[in-house]
């Protein structure tokens, strides 16, 4: 992928945060009305307007993403994957053979929270197994997938 890819993906995303940044406003306004023609808030129309934006949000209106990058995930290697009937599942025993979807030498899966986000090799990195990436799924489309 290219830059200047990565640059468009950059401000679509950027776009597309403040466009929802600007619909949250608009719905927190709505609300601040309600509760003031309701008598239900002890605050005056100009409190609201005096609120910056919240720290999540960096000055030009993209999100700070800072917020979000300690957060864990689960991150999984699918080698292949098969159906098969209970029965045949409770007749399984040590030294049975499965037959997976996949041909040997295929890519693994790398999945993030069930989500796929790349293709990739096992290897052998001081005694454990480790995968090497093959092919990583871009940004854009791994935000498509999660709608």
């Amino acid at each position: 992928m290219s830059d200047e890819e990565d640059d468009a993906n950059q401000e679509d995303m950027a776009a597309d945060w403040a466009a929802a940044m600007s619909e949250q406003e608009d719905i927190d306004s709505v609300l601040a009305e309600q509760g003031a023609d309701a008598g239900g808030s002890d605050a005056s129309p100009a409190q609201f307007d005096e609120l910056t934006a919240p720290p999540h949000v960096a000055a030009e209106g993209a999100p700070d993403l800072d917020v979000i990058l300690d957060i864990p995930v689960n991150i999984s290697m699918e080698v292949g994957n098969t159906e098969i009937s209970i029965r045949n599942l409770l007749q399984l025993n040590q030294g049975s053979v499965i037959e997976l979807d996949r041909l040997a030498g295929e890519p693994l899966d790398v999945l993030v929270n069930g989500t796929l986000i790349a293709h990739g090799e096992v290897v052998v990195v001081n005694e454990k197994f480790g995968i090497r990436m093959t092919d990583v799924i871009s940004p854009s489309e791994r935000i498509k997938k999660l709608r």
